[in-house]
């Protein structure tokens, strides 16, 4: 049997790879940065592509790093050995990135994100990439750690004006990862004509066809079986097993002849993902191993490569080395390579190594896991924080403390997205733990991962027992239980329901101050005008301001008060506290609602600012973007060709009751009453107001007068309009006295009431509802036979809509206009219709004097991305710089 693995292979049946990936550095050498991802099964011959990728890349500066199944759960140790070479232009970063690496790295204290040190790589490959051009190589993506795959995925979304190739491998079949949606090519096995050539090229003795042929069809066009099974000769009875199960047993076939100290001594190289010399050879003298005797065997065996780096001959090989070892060999390599970790230096590591060498619960070293876990999260590694809590639990002498860790891992799997590895952690808690505040912890967390899940209905279920439980221990975390609650449900969008069932089973508590749950009881059963005083209360608590707490259920308070200064104030928190913390929900909360409230105020460019920027955020972190700003900004826009197909498809994919469904049935009753649709309108109001939903079912009342009056459906009206009235008297905001007063206005034909709707309204930022006023009074005084009164209301209701970008009233207002044989001003055309959202939020932007550089930072760009953009603004206006951006008006914020 031989004991050698040729260490290359002839890249045989590859022209269509090669072509691929040389078209993908030479598109780098021009300025055109990509990626592609290699996906095949172990052995398939990924690696020799990256290896001939290499090759090919003459002229350009090489980065490498490589996933490790070792080290899965270290936050950015991949992305580490990446950045590695090139960190000497840190200086080179903003102040606030370079932090971001330094912290990612454990280079510097505080906290950092994931989106924020991807753009911060970003900058670094940039500024590596003005010497000259960069080829980034990630093998075994398929074990990258969670914060590395996270951050290379947004490098690789991000290159395309960079003079940066990024070439991965990944293994198959793998989990979904986050490099799944970049551009991809699947590596195949070798055709028989193919493999027999590559057996012939490294088999020194004439193989017999007969052997050939086996061999071909054993290794099913794989090429490293091709250059294991022959060690065999042959003739090794067939298998079931899979091809890359049956190299690991070759390799593992070779490892069983070596002396015992080069086994040990592979064993450790194995139990070492960094490859560092420098770790290697401490830990291997402290076992006394007879290293140029023990090292020279490992190095005939062809599996292994010691220079500067500890290089293995393929993953599979690694494996085999580690895999082969006992238990007990195992744990002894990772003794010595933890005490050989500097603690100073590699904290997190050591940790990892102490706890794979420890056999039997150890409080000392669950300690220091749990350190760890708090430095990966300050590192943006939830992953990481959750791996470290789960193994300090495993190793937890105490019981108590062990549920503690256990829990505390779950909520991190949970922060991850993880909800599966969330849930199946859950399970291992023992609920016969004596100590009751954990018993009802862990029901919490088996309501917010089952309300995650759209096909759990038991969330509700968990969260109220936890409450229950809570209730004779600790009243105020019990009724905080019963917020967390509705604040979950609203958040993913499942809160039909549960407003009631909460406040059923909140009324059963302990004696308590009054707070917010008793408000919206009140609400229930007394109506508005009891309740909105102590929901304002509530809102400016003595805690502080509801929104810190719990902001979704804030934001929905805010909007049954028809408050808009208030959902301002919430705004400028969430974005604020977004930015300053780096927290991904809270910032896309904040623009998420502050997309909505330019929807509603009518500043549709702001509107669709905030939607790519937010969708920026989305796609640096893996996210779905958020839906209901959208549905929004397609309702008073007016477009029915771009809003019925953004309206069908939420419909598809939310569940079929909720804030999402009624928010789409309200967008669909303000666009079909904009477009004089009033059947289809009233339909789609009725549908939004008919579970009573927070915030939907009001907002969607003055859609349902108006759309019922013209319908003829008087009962209809008035009855909506009793409940908008109790709403907005109780308020007593000018927005909602406003619109309840040309809704009523609507329903009795009186002119007064007309008069006072355009009164309150005209001081209030809600354009659309300022210019509907304007446009139902000039519409009701048309219709008087009163064409010179009409006149003045129906063009100042044009003028509001068509400046604004309303199209739909605005078409309904300009008919009126006509039909007074006045014609309507056509509207100039608007950046807004020639820019996709990106661009206009750019463009705006840099109108206002922002350099490249900020609006990089602030959209997860790099500065040459940004300056693409630019040019196809420029293209698109018919403009060529960045003064005639300033001046142009309708690219201006509104408040200027």
């Amino acid at each position: 049997m031989q004991t050698s693995v040729p260490p290359s292979r002839p890249l045989l049946g590859r022209k269509y790879e090669m072509q691929r990936l040389r078209e993908l550095i030479d598109a780098a050498r021009a300025g055109r940065g990509g990626a592609l991802v290699l996906r095949g099964e172990a052995g398939i011959g990924k690696s020799a592509l990256l290896e001939h990728t290499e090759g090919m890349a003459s002229g350009l500066r090489v980065l490498r790093a490589g996933g490790s199944e070792l080290e899965a759960e270290l936050p950015f140790a991949a992305l580490h050995q990446l950045c590695l070479p090139v960190l000497g232009h840190l200086s080179e970063l903003p102040t606030e990135h370079r932090r971001a690496l330094q912290g990612a790295f454990e280079q510097a204290s505080g906290t950092t994100d994931v989106f924020r040190v991807g753009l911060a790589a970003l900058g670094l490959l940039t500024a590596a990439g003005q010497e000259r051009p960069v080829l980034c190589v990630v093998d075994d993506a398929h074990w990258l750690d969670a914060a590395s795959s996270k951050a290379l995925a947004f490098l690789a979304r991000r290159v395309s004006a960079e003079c940066v190739a990024m070439v991965f491998a990944a293994r198959l079949p793998h989990e979904t990862c986050e490099l799944d949606g970049l551009p991809g090519l699947s590596v195949d096995g070798l055709d028989d004509t193919d493999a027999r050539a590559l057996l012939t090229a490294q088999n020194h003795e004439t193989l017999d066809a007969q052997v050939r042929d086996r061999l071909v069809a054993e290794a099913r066009g794989n090429p490293l079986a091709l250059l294991a099974l022959p060690r065999a000769g042959g003739f090794a009875p067939p298998r079931a097993a899979s091809v890359p199960t049956r190299i690991g047993h070759e390799f593992r076939a070779v490892l069983s002849h070596l002396p015992a100290q080069a086994r040990l001594l592979l064993t450790i190289a194995g139990a070492d993902p960094t490859g560092d010399p420098g770790l290697l050879w401490p830990a291997a003298r402290a076992l006394d191993i007879d290293l140029p005797t023990a090292g020279a065997a490992a190095t005939a065996t062809g599996l292994v490569e010691f220079g500067t780096r500890v290089r293995f001959y393929h993953p599979l090989a690694r494996a085999a080395a580690y895999d082969a070892a006992s238990t007990e060999e195992r744990r002894l390599a990772h003794r010595v390579l933890a005490e050989a970790t500097d603690p100073a230096a590699d904290p997190d590591r050591r940790a990892w190594h102490r706890a794979q060498a420890t056999a039997v619960p150890d409080e000392d070293v669950a300690a220091e896991l749990e350190r760890s876990a708090s430095r990966a999260h300050a590192r943006g590694g939830a992953v990481a924080t959750a791996a470290f809590l789960e193994r300090a639990a495993e190793l937890s002498l105490d019981s108590v403390q062990r549920i503690e860790r256990t829990l505390a891992a779950t909520r991190a799997h949970l922060d991850a997205g993880a909800l599966n590895k969330a849930d199946a952690l859950l399970g291992t808690a023992d609920n016969s733990s004596p100590d009751e505040l954990q018993q009802a912890e862990t029901d919490l967390l088996r309501g917010r991962i089952a309300l995650a899940r759209v096909d759990d209905g038991e969330g509700l279920a968990w969260m109220l027992r936890a409450a229950r439980r809570l209730a004779p221990l600790d009243s105020g975390r019990s009724r905080e239980s019963y917020l967390e609650a509705l604040e979950v449900s609203l958040l993913v969008g499942r809160s039909n329901g549960v407003t009631d069932a909460v406040l059923t089973e909140a009324k059963s508590a302990p004696p308590h101050p009054p707070d917010i749950l008793d408000a919206l009881d009140v609400l229930a059963v007394q109506g508005h005008r009891t309740a909105v005083p102590l929901i304002r209360e509530a809102l400016d608590g003595p805690e502080g301001p509801l929104w810190t707490r719990h902001p979704a259920l804030a934001i929905i308070l805010t909007a049954e008060l028809w408050d808009p200064d208030t959902h301002e104030r919430i705004i400028e928190w969430l974005l604020k506290s977004g930015r300053e913390s780096g927290s991904p929900l809270v910032l896309r909360l904040g623009l998420a609602q502050a997309a909505t409230a330019a929807a509603l105020t009518g500043d549709l460019d702001k509107a669709m600012a905030m939607i790519a920027e937010e969708q920026a955020i989305a796609d640096a972190t893996g996210t779905p973007p958020v839906t209901y700003h959208r549905l929004q900004l397609a309702a008073m826009r007016g477009r029915r060709e771009e809003a019925t197909p953004l309206f069908e498809a939420v419909l598809a994919t939310a569940p079929t009751t909720g804030q999402m469904i009624s928010n789409v049935h309200w967008a669909s009753a303000v666009l079909n009453n904009g477009l004089a649709l009033y059947p289809d309108a009233l339909d789609a109001a009725r549908r939004a107001t008919a579970d009573g939903e927070l915030f939907t079912a009001g907002f969607a009342l003055p859609e349902l007068v108006e759309a019922a009056v013209r319908c003829g459906e008087h009962a209809a009206a008035a009855s909506a309009l009793a409940s908008l009235t109790e709403r907005t008297e109780a308020c007593g905001t000018p927005t909602g006295l406003g619109i309840a007063a040309y809704a009523r206005a609507l329903v009795t034909g009186v002119e007064s009431d007309y008069r006072e709707a355009v009164a309150h309204l005209t001081g209030t930022p809600m354009l659309p509802y300022r210019a509907r006023a304007h446009l139902l009074y000039g519409e009701w005084l048309r219709r008087q036979g009163r064409r010179q009164d009409c006149r003045p209301h129906l063009r100042t209701a044009h003028e509001l809509f068509s400046g604004a970008g309303l199209e739909a009233f605005g078409r309904r207002a300009a008919d009126e206009l006509r039909a007074t044989g006045e014609t309507a001003r056509s509207r100039t055309d608007h950046a807004r219709d020639q820019l996709t959202m990106q661009e206009l939020h750019i463009a705006r932007m840099v109108a206002t004097g922002a350099a490249s550089k900020e609006v990089a930072a602030r959209l997860f760009l790099s500065p040459r991305t940004v300056d693409a953009h630019l040019r196809n603004v420029y293209r698109k206006l018919g403009i060529n710089s960045r003064r005639q951006l300033r001046d142009r008006p309708d690219l201006w914020p509104a408040d200027q």
